[in-house]
């Protein structure tokens, strides 16, 4: 049955012209016509392939089914890879032509569509494999059984190609097995069964994965298999059945209720459903799986809140994921003892569910119906281009498309029935499944009251000091409009805030802050509701603003990160140092390559994310301070090797690489100095930066925009100052500072590396070489590491005249101290009055400086406590003087993060630290040899030569 509206001015204009442009000497065919207009997928396949438009309007053709095998006739031997690739690639565009021309121009029903899909997905993806598996067997041979048969690679298809409910432009997430550990036999030498199935996978993910002049038949997402990116691509029955066993989570039964083996069914089919089943259905009638299920709703939804997506009829409430949550809820609940309910399919398994009276038919019906309704629009959103989207659209000739295809007369009223059919989903959810909300005890009107009437005199135990930032949050709130939602929501979070605040006996400062927080999202209720149902993560906003006015600034700037806020258990227990690089990698899978505003706001939500975690552990004690800037280091060191990798993309994209160069070895390093150099990242500090190559300026890179490759490498470092330094609405990343490299802020952003040594050698100045003992390289393939460090070590172990190296260290620290010290008598400055941090750092450069000559192994570590250890073992300095420096630096650094998390700046009582200042003073002048300091800070006693 065809639509009977008429397509729109524009839209038939389009399709006008795009049908004569690909065929201008025939007449026009109004049903080729529409698809173009409605399609520019199908336009670009009629462009690539014209002669499929006959096949396609062919009347026998739209009512066929058919799945051909694209290989067919063909020795699997003897095609080659790129072969393979354009096959299996013209046959997706073909046959996802045709589905788009079904469903566009014919209105072909939903569910069918998705189930022809799913069978065409089927066939390239056995191809691919028995193609992947004859290549490999070519020249290794094969594992066989006791009879000699060939053991296949066993493909698990998860998600909606599990369920036979694929759309259209979906990516695909596969599992592999194999059925017994024995190695190739009949091949030029033997391997292992994991080397064998290893090669095929590889080979079967890029004969799908792999984007080529042909386009891509699907994304292959491996990251649903046991130990997810960190686990074997491959495994045998035996180790998938004991991961399963011993450590699948609940997220992963649910995931496998979907998977479904692809291919032609062999012995051992029967054989992995069962070891798989056990573990997918319990025996018993299993409600635990509900509150598994609301856990993983509320993780999507903080997704969704994180990715900032509105009109995603997938993810959002009463969007095609809660109706799979229903549906596979009842089906885990019930599937153990009720054999009808272990399917797959979605729809047979709502078929099902009213058989066994788990629903109500008139429900189920109308459960279904809006979930092909939605199923139908994101067919369609993803039929327009060929891209995964369930975003309805925001520009104007996709929603006349949208509006033709669902015969509406406008996009609001599209938008309108979209809402209704979401709505009613919702309500479905949350009889199923539910959302907890914590209710308020009816012994805490006093709560209650206070907030309704902004007086703080209702409560038992009256806080004088709240009334002012009550009633001013109250005021504010009268200007805004937040809806009758957002309204209700809030009346019910505030006596809730109001108790939690009571409980920890917050001060005025921390009801303050909290209300400042909450004026940043009191417009939004995705985030009032958080916090109202989520009374756990309410507790930790209070317990978090009592320790620390950073926090809540830093909370209050990003909302975002109140998502974090619900989990304690992770909250509260940072990153392992060594872990950072491959979380921030693994952050990154999920987001495409080439959409850069999602990878800089990923960047900083990641930063941010990870310094409140830090911060939370820091303020309430659970790590100390030295531990505290190796975290921030070490999430410092991640976020660079992450932006060098997005920069390095869109450099090498546009104009090629330098010759000698891949992803791996880039040719290319980051040398940190100063705080990062020295392992001691505050969580305001900004990185000091210098970037260094290893190529000269005759080489060009390889692409159609080819440039020399010293261009290169200035272009990658300022596509590196732009990811870091442009303001999105997440902030800036880090301020990159690159003013340390040779000739400061009029030398070139990027440097080649013996370039950055002849001027080490020849023209820098004392205070470079001291910045030098704090410098280290963070990202860069081994042999530019290597050669840093033989650059660096160089420079440090020159011999100096070591009255000249003492006059001009002197000098440039009192230069510091006139214009940077804040101090008086009263008040010490931690960081640069005399006998403060600065001092300390001027000293442990001045001992490498004066001693590296003699004892190279002053060089080995950029940070002051290791440089102070190694300098009293060897005898520059006296044990006490070590014991001294390094107890004044952390006494100095603990009550300096402190102040940082409480954005209280950098002045304490000089009182306080009398000990430690008379202790560090006297180091300075018995290492310098100098007379009295006057320990104001003012000037040192005795003269010096200027």
């Amino acid at each position: 049955m065809s639509n009977k509206m008429q397509l729109s001015i524009q839209l038939q204009k389009l399709g006008s012209t795009r049908f004569a442009q690909l065929y201008p000497q025939q007449p026009i065919q109004e049903e080729v016509v529409k698809l173009c207009a409605l399609s520019d997928f199908a336009f670009r396949s009629l462009e690539s392939q014209p002669q499929l438009k006959d096949w396609l309007i062919n009347p026998d053709e739209q009512f066929s089914r058919d799945v051909p095998a694209p290989f067919d006739g063909l020795d699997l031997q003897q095609v080659d890879e790129n072969q393979c690739n354009k096959i299996l690639r013209q046959y997706r565009e073909k046959y996802w032509l045709k589905v788009a021309y079904l469903d566009l121009c014919c209105d072909n029903p939903i569910s069918d569509s998705i189930k022809y899909i799913s069978l065409l997905a089927d066939m390239l993806i056995n191809s691919a494999n028995r193609w992947a598996h004859a290549q490999t067997a070519k020249t290794a041979g094969e594992p066989l059984d006791e009879q000699g048969n060939s053991l296949p690679l066993m493909v698990l298809g998860m998600g909606k190609l599990g369920g036979h409910e694929l759309n259209y432009s979906s990516d695909i997430d596969l599992i592999f097995a194999y059925p017994r550990n024995v190695p190739t036999q009949g091949g030029r030498k033997r391997i292992e069964a994991q080397v064998f199935y290893t090669k095929v996978a590889q080979k079967l993910i890029n004969a799908l994965n792999q984007v080529t002049g042909d386009g891509q038949v699907f994304r292959v997402d491996m990251r649903l298999r046991p130990f997810g990116e960190s686990g074997p691509l491959v495994m045998s029955f035996h180790a998938i059945e004991d991961y399963y066993q011993e450590q699948g989570r609940d997220w992963e039964r649910y995931a496998m209720l979907k998977g479904r083996l692809i291919g032609t069914p062999n012995q051992y089919w029967d054989e992995f459903i069962q070891l798989l089943k056990p573990f997918v259905y319990r025996r018993y009638i299993d409600f635990s799986v509900i509150e598994s299920l609301r856990k993983m709703k509320l993780m999507i939804a903080q997704e969704v809140r994180r990715k900032r997506l509105t009109n995603n009829i997938k993810l959002g409430a009463g969007g095609i994921r809660e109706v799979e949550f229903i549906v596979q809820a009842l089906q885990m609940v019930r599937g153990g003892r009720e054999a009808n309910l272990q399917t797959q399919s979605l729809l047979y398994a709502l078929e099902q569910l009213t058989l066994n009276q788990a629903m109500d038919e008139q429900e189920a019906n109308e459960l279904k119906r809006n979930y092909l309704h939605l199923r139908k629009v994101e067919q369609y959103l993803q039929m327009f281009d060929d891209q995964q989207t369930q975003t309805l659209p925001d520009d104007e000739l996709n929603q006349e498309r949208l509006n033709y295809l669902l015969e509406s007369e406008s996009f609001d009223h599209t938008m309108s029935e979209i809402e209704q059919v979401m709505a009613k989903i919702h309500d479905e959810f949350l009889l199923v499944i539910g959302e907890e909300t914590v209710p308020l005890d009816t012994c805490e009107g006093a709560f209650i009251s206070a907030w309704d009437h902004g007086d703080v005199s209702f409560l038992n135990d009256i806080k004088d000091q709240w009334q002012v930032p009550l009633h001013d949050f109250k005021q504010r709130l009268s200007k805004v409009n937040i809806g009758n939602r957002g309204r209700d929501i809030l009346d019910k979070l505030m006596p809730l805030l109001l108790k939690q605040l009571s409980d920890f006996n917050a001060s005025g400062e921390t009801f303050t802050l909290v209300c400042q927080i909450l004026n940043k999202i009191v417009s939004r209720t995705a985030y009032l509701e958080l916090l109202y149902e989520n009374q756990g993560a309410l507790k930790q906003l209070v317990l978090l603003c009592c320790h620390s006015k950073w926090i809540g600034e830093h909370i209050s700037r990003y909302p975002i990160l109140l998502d974090e806020l619900i989990d304690p258990a992770a909250l509260y227990k940072p990153t392992p140092l060594s872990a950072y690089k491959d979380e921030i990698r693994q952050y990154f899978l999920r987001i495409e390559h080439d959409d850069l505003e999602l990878q800089m706001e990923a960047l900083r939500q990641f930063k941010q994310t990870h310094q409140l975690r830090i911060a939370a552990a820091d303020a309430t004690g659970v790590i100390d301070v030295m531990k505290v800037s190796d975290h921030l280091t070490a999430l410092a060191e991640a976020v660079v090797d992450q932006a060098v990798n997005i920069a390095w993309y869109n450099t090498v994209k546009r104009f090629g690489m330098p010759p000698n160069t891949d992803d791996e070895h880039k040719g290319f390093a980051v040398i940190a100095y100063g705080k990062t150099g020295g392992f001691e990242v505050g969580y305001d500090s900004d990185l000091d930066l210098v970037f260094v190559h290893n190529h000269d300026g005759n080489s060009s890179t390889n692409g159609d925009k080819s440039i020399t490759s010293r261009q290169f490498y200035l272009k990658l470092a300022q596509r590196l100052m732009h990811l870091f330094n442009t303001r999105t609405a997440s902030g800036i990343l880090y301020e990159l500072d690159t003013r340390l490299r040779p000739e400061g802020a009029s030398g070139l952003l990027a440097i080649n590396l013996e370039s950055f040594n002849h001027y080490q050698q020849t023209q820098a100045w004392t205070w470079e070489h001291q910045a030098l003992v704090r410098a280290r390289v963070i990202l860069g393939q081994d042999e530019l590491r290597a050669r840093f460090a033989q650059i660096r070590k160089e420079i440090l172990c020159a011999p100096r005249d070591v009255d000249t190296l003492k006059q001009d260290v002197l000098k440039m620290r009192e230069k510091m101290r006139t214009h940077l010290a804040k101090g008086n008598s009263e008040q010490f400055d931690l960081k640069q009055d005399v006998g403060a941090m600065t001092d300390i750092e001027f000293i442990t450069q001045y001992l490498v400086l004066k001693n590296a000559n003699q004892f190279s192994q002053l060089t080995v570590f950029s940070d002051n406590v290791r440089i102070l250890t190694d300098a009293a073992a060897i005898g520059c300095i006296t044990k006490a003087q070590k014991q001294q420096l390094i107890q004044a630096y952390i006494d100095y650094r603990s009550r300096y993060h402190v102040l940082s998390l409480n954005q209280q700046g950098r002045l304490v009582s000089r009182k306080e630290y009398q000990t430690d200042i008379e202790s560090v003073t006297a180091c300075w002048n018995a290492i310098f040899e100098l007379g009295r300091v006057d320990l104001c800070g003012l000037k040192f006693v005795q003269s010096r030569d200027d």
